[in-house]
Formats: C-alpha cells, sequence, structure tokens
C-alpha cells in the first residue's frame, strides 16, 4: 500500500502542479502559452477530414448546401390590406374595405398553414441544423451513414470527451467558482475604496477566465474601442447562461438577476459583498417601477460598473434575436449595444430550458469539443428625441441582429412558455374590422 501511495501521490503533486502553471495562471492573467489554439487546429482539421469523408460516401448530401431553419415557405412581406386587396380582385367589387368577402377566408387559412408547416418562433427554441456532422453525436438526421473509420474516431472522441476532457473541465469550474467565492468574501471585507473596486473586478475577470478555460473557449472581440464603460447599460442577444462569463472575460460587470438559494444563492451573496450586483427579490421583480428605479439609480453613479442586461428574457438558438423588452430602455443613459455569434461546429452553446435541466445542459457544454464564438462591441447609442422605449429596442437590436449575422424577429420569446397574448390576436382583429366596416365603426 505505501508503494502505490509513493507512486499517486508525485503524480498527483505533478498534476496540479502543471494545471496551475499551464492552465489557471495563463488564464487568470488573460494569457496563452498556445495549448487551446494547437488543439482548435487539430480540431478543425479533424472533423474537415470527417466532413469530406461524409462527403465522399454519401455523394447526395452535397445538397444540403444551408440549414433546414433557412425556410421551407416562401413568404410575402406585405401588409393585410394588400393581400387581402390581391385576393378581391377576382370579384366585380375590388375595394378592399366595407364588406366582407368570402376570399379572405383563403387569406387566414394560408396564413394558418404557414404557421403550422413552418412555426417561425419555436424552431428558434431548438438547436440549429448543422450542415455538417461534428462527431458530437450518433443522432444527426442528415447524416445517417458512418463510415468504419469516423466510428473509430467518433469512439476515440468519446474517449478524449468524457475520459480526459471532462475530469479537467469539471475541476477548472469548481475551482473558478471557488475562487470566486472566496475571493469576493475576503473584497467584501474592504472599506469602499478605488482599490476595493480594483480588486473586485480583477477578482471577478480572473474567475471568469478560469471558467472559460474550463469550456476551452476561444473568444474573438472586435472592436474593442467600443466596450461598455461605467454609468451605462450593456445589452446584448443571448443564447446561453454562458454568455455571461464569454463577456466578463473581457471587463467587469454588474450583474441583474433574480436571487437564487441553494449554491448559486451563496455564489450571489459573495459576489454583492465586493460589487454592487442588482439582486431582485421574487415579490420585488414583480414591480416594474421599482425594478427600473434601482436600476436608474446604479447607472446615475458614474463611477459603478455598466449593467449587463439581456433584453430578451430567454434563451434564443443563435440564429436569431427576438423582442426585447422595453424595460432596460426606460432607464436613460447610454446604451451599449453587444452581438454575441456562437460557432456551432463544436458545440451547441444553446440552452433548451424546457428540455434540459442546467446540470444537464453543463454536462453537455462539457463534453463538446469547445465553446467558440464572435463578440462585437457596437457603438454606443442613445435614445432620440421624440423616440419611445419599444422604437429604441427594436432600433437597438435591428443594430446586434446585423452585425451578428442574426434574423431580427419581432415575437417576444416569452412565447418559449406562454401563449400568444390577448392583446396581440386583439390588434389583428381590429385591423380587418377596420377594413370590413370602416374606421368609425366604434361610434
Amino acid at each position: 500500500m505505501e508503494c502505490v501511495w509513493a507512486v499517486v501521490v508525485p503524480a498527483l503533486q505533478f498534476f496540479f502542479m502543471a494545471l496551475l502553471l499551464l492552465l489557471m495562471l495563463p488564464a487568470m492573467f488573460g494569457l496563452s502559452l498556445g495549448i487551446t489554439e494547437t488543439y482548435m487546429k487539430i480540431l478543425i482539421k479533424t472533423l474537415e477530414w470527417a466532413t469530406l469523408k461524409i462527403q465522399k460516401s454519401n455523394r447526395e448530401q452535397e445538397m444540403l448546401k444551408h440549414s433546414t431553419s433557412s425556410g421551407l415557405i416562401q413568404r410575402d412581406d406585405s401588409s393585410l390590406e394588400k393581400e387581402l386587396g390581391e385576393l378581391r380582385r377576382t370579384r366585380p367589387r375590388s375595394g378592399v374595405g366595407g364588406a366582407f368577402a368570402f376570399s379572405d377566408v383563403f387569406y387566414f387559412s394560408k396564413k394558418g398553414i404557414e404557421s403550422i408547416v413552418e412555426d417561425e418562433v419555436t424552431q428558434r427554441f431548438s438547436s440549429e441544423e448543422l450542415v455538417s456532422w461534428n462527431l458530437l453525436t450518433r443522432t444527426n438526421n442528415n447524416f445517417q451513414y458512418i463510415s468504419l473509420r469516423l466510428t473509430v474516431l467518433w469512439g476515440v472522441g468519446v474517449i478524449i470527451r468524457y475520459g480526459i476532457l471532462l475530469p479537467l473541465r469539471i475541476m477548472l469550474a469548481c475551482i473558478g467558482l471557488s475562487w470566486l467565492v472566496i475571493g469576493t468574501t475576503i473584497v467584501g471585507f474592504l472599506p469602499n475604496c478605488r482599490i476595493k473596486d480594483w480588486l473586485s473586478e480583477l477578482v471577478h475577470v480572473m474567475c471568469y477566465r478560469i471558467c472559460a478555460r474550463g469550456l476551452s473557449a476561444t473568444i474573438h472581440y472586435h472592436n474593442r474601442e467600443n466596450k461598455p464603460r461605467k454609468g451605462g447599460i450593456c445589452v446584448a442577444n443571448h443564447t446561453s447562461p454562458i454568455d455571461v462569463v464569454i463577456l466578463a472575460n473581457d471587463g467587469g460587470y454588474a450583474m441583474v438577476g433574480q436571487v437564487h438559494g441553494g449554491l448559486m444563492g451563496v455564489v450571489q451573496r459573495a459576489m454583492v459583498r465586493a460589487c454592487p450586483h442588482i439582486w431582485f427579490e421574487r415579490a420585488e421583480m414583480k414591480d416594474r417601477h421599482l425594478v427600473t428605479q434601482r436600476l436608474r439609480d446604479h447607472v446615475n453613479n458614474k463611477n459603478k460598473l455598466p449593467i449587463l442586461i439581456f433584453p430578451e428574457g430567454t434563451c434564443i438558438n443563435n440564429t436569431s434575436v427576438m423582442m426585447f423588452k422595453k424595460g432596460s430602455f426606460e432607464i436613460g443613459g447610454t446604451i451599449y449595444p453587444v452581438a454575441i455569434k456562437y460557432d456551432p461546429r463544436f458545440g451547441d452553446a444553446f440552452w433548451n430550458s424546457g428540455k434540459y435541466s442546467m446540470v444537464s445542459y453543463l454536462l453537455r457544454m462539457m463534453t463538446s469539443w469547445a465553446i467558440v464564438c464572435n463578440v462585437w462591441y457596437l457603438p454606443p447609442v442613445t435614445q432620440q428625441e421624440g423616440e419611445d422605449a419599444v422604437k429604441f429596442a427594436n432600433r437597438v437590436k435591428a443594430l446586434i441582429a446585423r452585425q451578428g449575422g442574426l434574423v431580427d424577429l419581432s415575437w417576444d420569446g416569452g412565447l418559449k412558455r406562454d401563449k400568444v397574448k390577448d392583446t396581440f390576436k386583439q390588434e389583428q382583429q381590429k385591423m380587418y374590422s377596420n377594413m370590413v366596416v370602416g374606421d368609425d365603426s366604434s361610434d
């Protein structure tokens, strides 16, 4: 037994020393020894070879050049009045308004069938389809044929991802979270001063960098001159809970969220001691005016870190940007838009909360090849004269969608769990009613 311990103890010491010197310390100070870059080059070459192998074995798959989410139906973006007018041209009286036309039924039937065949809302809450297999699953619908070489390669990949990467990543994540709790707790005992603010931001950034290194994250930041500044509001599209880790690797932010219990509650209480994060009780979250006032007070203090907000309110599958809630744009101050786009070839960053629990999702993330994403800092914007919060939010959303190459959708991400609001239905009904009986029917 003593002989076994004589071998195990030095081996563990060597392992932890290598972990500290090769991964943790470089990550904490934002340095790179080239290990991740070398790993990514090997991975890219491997995936390219696998793709060519699949295409050679299945020539018919070469016709699949775009994701199935690109669209099955050629939609007409014209207005309700225009489309109904075209349908009514076959009638002797071609006027659009003034009377009900039986042909109107065809318009609503067409729209209903389009929504059923290609629902542009619910498809944003499922993982985007890949053009080529990334060796992460054997159930890709578009690539069912797998050669012997690919099968062996897939098996080797499973051993690497679950036997080497997963334990290493779990260890780094635990170290990062532990250091976050310990570091912020210690900083929290210091009196309020510039040194405390500097140490707090340093501890947060270091911990997030360790966690990001634990996911083999490769992050490309663009236009850093537009980074959010103190006293501002950073708004970004939302794909995954790790969006916070991705952004906080490059600077400090004040987080906004609901108070949690358990392990998450311990982390929140430690963080708020060192930095003025904004955590709300469940009852407070329902009071929109209280939330707005607390956020406005934070923004008015130009010495506090910029607030990080995801206005969509839920995770979208890395293909689109859905409706921004207007609350973030009623606070005032400068808005710093940020666009985040993940590369799905190396792993699916999207969290489908209706299908996977947080633990299951983190397991999928830690057993993926890597997390690769681009982050674009857009020029700061302010609310224009005569522009209400809704129009301001839509303008910012359009900027983010255009920069990130995402589809700009007007639907509310809350439809992920809720039904369409009655007010939206009533607006459509009112539009049609005005066409049939005229605008003065309510008199």
